[in-house]
């Protein structure tokens, strides 16, 4: 059966042509790339041939064998690149005609020259017979069945997006509209129509080249794709007040850059940055074929395993609402908080801490929902993950809020809490006494046997051992008494000439201070011993008291003696440390400092059963 390969059809694509659909063949693949897999084609029409770059979302084709050498193709969608002064076929769509074929025709690598005997416009047809095969149809007459690929007429896109401007000469072709998914740095001229799903606050910066301004804003279109667009300094200037979320917009020129993943959540691997060339039109008219929002919820019972600082969506029943209380940054600049727990069908529960408007806004809201006796839904887009005292969600400048959304996913989750599981007890991920780490139980010497504290992240892990000794020069310290927020400040503070006490970080001064624990404490168990500090409750659980107890008896009272045999007293007890290793700078020097984050009595039934299980599994 003779296949006719689309005559001129490589010279017409060169030459500007992106609506033919032509049919081509495969003469070679390659796979290029090292961070990033891409295969680059060389087609043929039958005389000429010209590599293309095939888009990533169409890799798999290649990786199947859809697409192989001899694979007769139909371009559906491409495009004309010039890269370092060669021009490319970037191939965004196309279909497998036949999956295996002979070489056809004598083709050779396209060159300008090649223009006058290999025309264009001329409608000549090359011709192969293939072998016979028991598979295919059989023609119902003597005609030669041939692919003849189909033609579309153009996209035209509205008016108030694209204005006339007489004559349209080689290149100002008005950019086709293409998916997200189709973006590749290696198109010359595109242009999406998607919705604003998320708009970032206006950022200020300082660096080497001086200071500049920077905002960004997340796109969603109608075949699902998502990508983020940055704007910097004049740019800023320019599109800053034009975008405003739920709005859908045509964007065309700029350029695309490899997503930082460690800011931008989006399921893309590419960022536009627009530029002083970059057009921003608004769609006057609502397109309903592209979501409001897309989401991709996480259960909460995954949050466990996830890293620290990741972003992810989280839907749940709001369950309790704090009070947004004034929290003072480490820049000195004040702002709020507010703590509320969700829950869903995993039967665990996660604190999510607003920051900043989400307070008085949402916060505010789901406030007044809880205590008129409502369960409200939460959705969390692009919410942070913290690992600090176990898992919790924070909000960041790009979180969007959503207070009973209308979904599949909050009506089965109102449906589920309605029915059972309002009855259910939820387990927290997010605190158990400031500590809610797996248990890992360790030896002393393993902690320096195996590195523990000197990774990224810090250690957390379990000991059993005796404390033997207690350091009392500086057991504890003066504490500012001063509420901030939700918590006491509790810096250091110092005596004032008039025999008041002052702190440096609220800049005021009071009659009365705190006394916190501050113990140094040597263990040991039966393979090592090592220090480890114990801070304020930890330090009452050790010694049985509070710290001022001991500082009247040993700086007031002078009881030298006393303090002595209470100390001692406290030596040698047995206790199971629950421990927080992380390598810290101290001055010039890398340290591992080992912080009690939990001290608890021994409990030998369950010690011993640790110790049966740990000699089952040797």
């Amino acid at each position: 059966m003779p296949v006719n390969l689309s005559s001129n059809g490589i010279p017409a694509i060169l030459a500007g042509d992106t609506n033919s659909k032509p049919l081509l063949q495969v003469l070679e693949i390659k796979l290029i790339g090292s961070s990033q897999e891409r295969y680059r084609l060389l087609l043929s029409d039958s005389v000429s041939s010209q590599q293309a770059m095939v888009a990533t979302q169409l890799n798999d084709r290649v990786k199947n064998g859809a697409v192989r050498k001899g694979s007769v193709i139909q371009l559906i969608e491409y495009i004309c690149s010039t890269i370092q002064n060669r021009k490319i076929i970037v191939i965004l769509n196309m279909e497998t005609i036949i999956p295996e074929c002979e070489i056809i025709g004598n083709p050779n690598m396209y060159t300008e020259s090649n223009t006058t005997s290999h025309n264009p416009l001329s409608n000549g047809i090359s011709h192969h017979t293939l072998p016979p095969s028991t598979n295919r149809p059989n023609p119902t007459n003597n005609n030669i069945q041939t692919f003849r690929p189909t033609i579309q007429p153009p996209y035209q896109p509205p008016p108030p997006i694209y204005k006339p401007h007489g004559a349209i000469t080689k290149n100002e072709a008005p950019p086709r509209i293409i998916p997200i998914t189709a973006l590749n740095p290696y198109q010359g001229r595109w242009a999406i129509k998607a919705r604003v799903t998320a708009k970032g606050d206006l950022r200020r910066y300082n660096n080497a080249k001086g200071d500049g301004k920077v905002f960004s804003f997340d796109l969603l279109d109608s075949d699902s794709g998502e990508i983020r667009v940055t704007c910097f300094n004049s740019v800023v200037d320019r599109f800053y007040d034009t975008i405003e979320v739920g709005k859908v917009y045509i964007i065309s020129k700029g350029s695309l850059k490899p997503a930082k993943k460690n800011f931008n959540h989006l399921n893309n691997e590419w960022e536009i940055f627009l530029e002083s060339s970059s057009t921003i039109d608004i769609c006057n008219d609502e397109d309903s074929s592209i979501p409001q929002q897309q989401f991709s919820f996480k259960p909460i019972s995954e949050i466990e395993t996830l890293e620290n600082n990741s972003i992810l969506d989280i839907i749940g029943i709001v369950t309790s609402v704090n009070p947004s209380v004034p929290i003072l940054r480490k820049n000195g600049m004040e702002t709020q908080r507010r703590i509320l727990t969700i829950t869903d069908q995993s039967s665990k529960s996660v604190e999510v801490t607003l920051w900043g408007d989400f307070c008085n806004r949402e916060g505010q809201t789901l406030q007044e929902l809880v205590n008129s006796g409502l369960t409200p839904v939460l959705a969390v887009k692009a919410g942070k993950v913290n690992d600090f005292t176990g898992k919790t969600i924070g909000t960041v400048s790009s979180t969007q809020l959503f207070i009973d959304p209308e979904s599949t996913e909050a009506n089965t989750l109102r449906t589920w809490f309605n029915t059972r599981g309002k009855n259910v007890i939820s387990q927290s991920i997010s605190r158990e006494n400031g500590f809610s780490k797996p248990e890992t139980r360790k030896t002393v010497s393993q902690i320096k046997d195996e590195g523990l504290g000197r990774s990224e992240k810090p250690d957390w892990v379990t000991i059993k051992a005796t404390i033997i000794f207690i350091k009392t020069d500086s057991f504890c310290y003066t504490a500012c008494p001063l509420t901030i927020g939700d918590r006491k400040c509790s810096k250091k503070v110092t005596k004032s000439g008039d025999f008041k006490w002052q702190c440096d970080r609220c800049n005021q001064e009071f009659e009365e201070c705190d006394y916190r624990y501050l113990l140094q404490c040597q263990v040991q168990d039966h393979t090592g011993l090592t220090w480890v500090t114990a801070f304020q409750e930890c330090g009452e659980e050790i010694l049985g008291c509070n710290a001022k107890e001991l500082y009247v008896m040993k700086y007031e009272e002078h009881d030298d003696e006393g303090f002595g045999n209470f100390i001692k007293s406290r030596l040698f007890a047995e206790v199971v440390l629950k421990l927080k290793i992380k390598e810290e700078m101290y001055g010039e020097e890398q340290r591992v400092k080992i912080t009690v984050v939990k001290v608890d009595k021994v409990d030998y039934g369950s010690n011993t059963k640790f110790l049966l299980d740990s000699i089952k599994m040797r």
